[in-house]
């Protein structure tokens, strides 16, 4: 009852800032909408004397954005999280979320400090050299630049980054979070039209997603990662991470001397080809998601950097994604069935893959897929998008029962913004020009008869551990084969009397209970096997 009352109070307060804002869902709908529901959004309506309502010309879902970006830290990250989601939202209202802009006042100097002194276990005198006023603050962090103390390596010092938890942050998300998962359950049992959505999963997955930007030695753990993968590539690399000075709350890592690259100007002005760095950003992409299985899923321009080198720099790896192998065949093979204009190999994918049912014809498919692809031939690079490409791809294949993936979904969302940035450095952009180098070098390998070697080494060697395991394999069938004849008399297979009343009385019940009597006897069966094994 409390927990009710509580998290009640904190969603009509909630509501009400979204009513101010004009981004509450109309009351029009109340007829489909549970009575519980439409007490929270009347309530959220009402407008005390001193309050007043925000105006403004903006879309719907614009306003939604900036109501969030007023709600603060939880909000805003729930936002984003939806942006990532068109297959719950929509489509524009993904795209229109897409606009919340991560910035809030920084918090005191002496608050980082605290923390800082707290996580690494010294004062900050014994720590850096110097300590910065915050240079970027965000929902979850805050950034400083700092220098170290002077070492064998580095007489005069060097220059980090380093990033703060707020204060009482995961207090504050582990409030809402709980508010999101009340009303969750709410909805989820008053509003059956819901269900669909899968409102309890869908805020289990954001609780998750936020537990690992909390911990910054998991976004450091990320970057060390991705910084291996791409220690040989040309044209993209990751800031190294300074482990000594990283813990919970606290990430150090190299300092980047680089322009932004939103900056265009600034980009042009030093030099910079901007069409290879759109060139740059795309392949540097597309290698990380398919040869590594491992992306940055929020690279936007406000986390990108360009060096002196003309060398693309990541920051910010707090939203990663992965593909395992199966994903990356398929992606790959779509965009390259597309490229070359092979419908009907990009439709045997999705069924080698189980992503469409066998039970769809493989014909109609392959038309469906004609139907998106064709219309992009023929038009301006420059109005072509691979990420709305995929977009328009999976809203045909749920025509044909194929599942939500929601790591396909936030590749193709990051694609999208991908694709942003780069015909932000060059509005001529062509993507598929491009992706074609990348794709076709991943295929070729893959393709490639060491490649299938390996592949068929690695079967082998399965095979061979099967064999070697086929002494125990026949020591437990012997083991079974004993407990079967051990329970066997001349009547047959000997079972506990409550057993035989209960399938006696199951049999009385009529045509059911010969198929009750086969469900006992395999429950016995998979029980005594794992019992076995």
């Amino acid at each position: 009852m409390f927990r009710a009352i509580r998290n009640l109070t904190r969603l009509v307060r909630a509501g009400r800032v979204l009513a101010r804002h004009d981004a509450l869902f109309p009351l029009e709908l109340r007829g489909e909408m549970p009575a519980a529901l439409i007490m929270l959004l009347a309530a959220a309506k009402l407008r005390m004397p001193w309050e007043e309502r925000a105006e403004s010309g903006e879309e719907p879902a614009a306003r939604l954005a900036t109501a969030l970006e007023a709600l603060g830290p939880s909000y805003i990250k729930l936002g984003q999280f939806l942006a990532t989601r068109p297959d719950i939202i929509g489509t524009d209202l993904a795209r229109d979320l897409t606009r919340l802009q991560d910035r809030l006042p920084p918090f005191p100097m002496a608050q980082a400090r605290e923390t800082i002194e707290e996580e690494l276990g010294q004062p900050i005198g014994a720590i850096f050299a110097s300590l910065s006023e915050p240079i970027a603050a965000a929902s979850i962090a805050q950034v400083h630049k700092a220098r170290t103390l002077p070492d064998e390596a580095h007489p005069e010092g060097r220059d980090v980054a380093v990033k703060v938890l707020r204060p009482g942050i995961e207090a504050s998300f582990a409030r809402d979070l709980d508010s999101f998962h009340w009303a969750a359950e709410l909805i989820d049992r008053a509003y059956p039209p819901a269900r669909r959505l899968r409102p309890v999963e869908i805020v289990e997955t954001l609780a998750e997603s936020v537990k690992i930007e909390m911990d910054l030695r998991l976004e450091a753990a990320a970057m060390s990662e991705m910084a291996e993968n791409v220690a040989n590539d040309k044209g993209f690399r990751v800031p190294a991470v300074d482990w000594e000075h990283t813990a919970r709350r606290v990430l150090t890592l190299e300092w980047i001397d680089g322009i932004p690259a939103s900056d265009r100007e600034a980009l042009i002005a030093a030099g910079h080809d901007m069409k290879r760095l759109g060139t740059q950003l795309i392949q540097s992409f597309l290698t990380h998601a398919l040869r590594d299985g491992f992306f940055h899923a929020d690279m936007h321009q406000g986390n990108l950097f360009v060096d002196g080198k003309g060398t693309l720099v990541a920051v910010d790896f707090g939203i990663m994604g992965r593909l395992d192998e199966t994903q990356r065949r398929m992606m790959a093979e779509i965009l390259y069935g597309f490229v070359l204009r092979d419908y009907r190999r990009v439709a045997e994918i999705h069924f080698q893959a189980g992503y469409v049912p066998y039970t769809k014809s493989i014909d109609a498919f392959a038309q469906a897929l004609r139907a998106v692809g064709e219309p992009i031939f023929g038009r301006p690079a420059r109005d072509v998008s691979m990420g709305r490409l995929l977009a328009q791809l999976f809203q045909v294949t749920e025509q044909f029962d194929m599942k939500t993936r929601p790591e396909l979904i936030l590749l193709q969302k990051t694609m999208v913004v991908i694709e942003g940035v780069a015909r932000h450095f060059d509005p001529d952009h062509n993507i598929w020009d491009s992706a074609e180098p990348v794709l076709k070098a991943w295929m070729m390998e893959r393709l490639a008869p060491e490649t299938r070697l390996e592949e068929a080494a690695a079967g082998a060697a399965q095979l061979g551990r099967l064999v070697g395991q086929l002494p125990t394999l026949i020591d437990r069938a012997e083991r079974m084969g004993r407990f079967f004849s051990d329970s066997i008399d001349e009547q047959g297979l000997k079972l506990h009397p409550d057993s035989t009343d209960a399938i006696a009385r199951a049999q009385k019940k009529g045509a059911w209970g010969p198929a009750i009597l086969w469900a006992v006897a395999g429950a016995a069966l998979a029980l005594l096997i794992l019992q076995l094994v």
